[in-house]
């Protein structure tokens, strides 16, 4: 995440720029890579407990709505992990479901508002449509990227509703949402390094004789 943040800084500050302030790249950024000094620095006992640090570190280091909406997100999903050290595709689901009913009280958006909530409901039903499906972790990420992906280019033809974007009424159609992509690029993250993951673990199994 804080890599793909960092590499996508420009294009989020330019789509910010367009519709809001100019600075949701650069707090994505500085945010997620303070994160990664906080981890540096602790062990994480489960992974609730590593998605809670992210939580409060974003609150604290990155400015504007953002923040305490993706703070919210993680919150929320860690706390639905419990004390599980082990996550499967169905952990998946129900995480990201949190995180979207969490965005949605704190940020009073629904879907069509021109926010994250554009990329993060489509997908967490997508995410838990895979599950129900019987896919496993890399699955049910790889359903929830493509719907993100796809629910934050379709805000483009939408006129903001909530936050700084709303100020400009029908200037802001045409322009897609700076937070339903970084949310997308964030999802887009943890199914590419999912992937990997599982990819280097078949081959260590391929390659052991024993197995």
């Amino acid at each position: 995440m804080a890599a793909t943040t960092a590499g996508h800084k420009a294009e989020l500050t330019r789509l910010d720029r367009e519709i809001g302030d100019g600075d949701h790249g650069e707090n994505l950024a500085r945010g997620f890579h303070a994160v990664l000094a906080k981890l540096a620095g602790t062990e994480p006992a489960t992974p609730g407990a590593v998605l809670q640090l992210v939580a409060t570190t974003l609150i604290s280091t990155v400015g504007g709505a953002s923040g305490p909406l993706l703070g919210t997100a993680f919150l929320r999903a860690g706390s639905s992990l419990g004390g599980a050290t082990e996550i499967d595709g169905p952990m998946v689901a129900t995480a990201l479901e949190a995180a979207r009913d969490g965005v949605v009280a704190r940020g009073k958006a629904e879907p069509g508002d021109k926010t994250m909530v554009d990329a993060l409901a489509p997908a967490a039903a997508a995410a838990r449509a895979a599950a129900d499906g019987g896919a496993d972790l890399v699955g049910v990420l790889a359903a929830a990227s493509e719907a993100a992906t796809a629910g934050a280019a379709a805000t483009s033809p939408l006129q903001a509703r909530k936050g700084r974007a709303s100020y400009l009424g029908e200037r802001s159609v045409g322009h897609v949402d700076p937070g339903a992509r970084s949310t997308a690029f964030l999802l887009e993250s943890l199914a590419r390094r999912a992937a990997e993951r599982a990819a280097a673990t078949d081959q260590d199994h391929d390659q052991d004789p024993a197995g």
